[in-house]
């Protein structure tokens, strides 16, 4: 009798285990953007060394995720002017295939702004570690989550180039997307996710999309973060963030979509944006709370 007791207790103890099994690869996570972060991709800024480095690095990532390629390839290459410069750029992506025909685009940026002018600590190096190493590394663990389990519609990563240089790598997405822009339900972009001292993670869009609030309100209740709705109507001015990253080139082809990001903090477009500054707590939880956004809009 205690011997079939003892198994019954340990057979419980795995079932709850396994029921509170965590979702995201926390030490996968910190390591993708700490990598990214690092002063051997020079701020990763579009066309240079730095950027193309990053790539690779995403290239054996998307591969180790088990994410399928549109048309034997991950790469989508493009060319854009600015400034009378002309300058290509490079979006990476890959799927994992659902059951409908409807699809779902979660998309980050890897750019970010390069070397600039130092800082007091003779820094130059823009890492973009919050900016945008943080959506990117998110985007790699959602990927990972349901490739072990699979969604119901199917799923788009998108790491998106020179973002920092007018959105250019969402709109050359949108103008040549791999699906019919009518099966595409939802964008969920993240930009900025790792670091609040409040713990507050807003998502954007349910002004312009009501139809989503119950999405991130379901998300909200199991979130361990401040999980707010706003930035988002043109009465907010410059704080209205529907224009201010990629899910704009979506919302410009009546997609709808969800934004996830900070508000500004002091390291912001500036050097000192690096991994050691950065929430690791916060940022796990972020994570969390967006994949638990994207598990509730798939069940739809």
């Amino acid at each position: 009798m205690k011997t079939l007791l003892l198994l019954l207790a340990c057979s419980g103890s795995l079932q709850m285990m396994a029921q509170k099994a965590p979702n995201v690869d926390s030490s996968l996570l910190m390591k993708d953007v700490k990598t990214l972060s690092d002063n051997k991709f020079e701020g990763r800024k579009t066309g240079t060394k730095g950027n193309r480095l990053a790539q690779f690095y995403l290239l054996d990532r998307f591969k180790q995720a088990g994410l399928q390629q549109f048309n034997n390839t991950y790469e989508q290459p493009f060319y854009f002017s600015r400034n009378n410069v002309k300058t290509m750029g490079t979006n990476l992506y890959g799927y994992i295939a659902g059951k409908s025909e409807k699809v779902i685009v979660i998309s980050a940026h890897y750019d970010h702004v390069g070397i600039g002018r130092p800082n007091e600590a003779q820094d130059s190096i823009y890492n973009g570690a919050d900016d945008n190493a943080s959506g990117v590394a998110g985007l790699l663990a959602m990927a990972a989550y349901f490739k072990k389990n699979q969604p119901q519609h199917t799923l788009i990563f998108a790491a998106f180039d020179a973002e920092e240089m007018g959105l250019q790598g969402a709109k050359a997405f949108v103008a040549k997307l791999p699906v019919p822009a009518e099966r595409i339900v939802l964008n969920i972009n993240m930009d900025m996710i790792s670091h609040n001292n409040k713990r507050e993670l807003y998502a954007t869009g349910v002004h312009h999309f009501p139809e989503l609030r119950k999405y991130v309100e379901a998300a909200a209740a199991q979130s361990a973060i401040s999980l707010k709705m706003g930035h988002d109507k043109p009465e907010d001015g410059d704080q209205d963030w529907t224009k201010q990253s990629d899910h704009y080139e979506f919302f410009q082809k009546k997609i709808p979509f969800l934004y996830f990001g900070v508000e500004d903090h002091p390291d912001y477009h500036k050097p000192s944006d690096e991994f050691a500054n950065i929430n690791p707590s916060f940022f796990y939880h972020a994570v969390q709370s967006v994949l638990n956004v994207v598990k509730e809009a798939d069940k739809n």
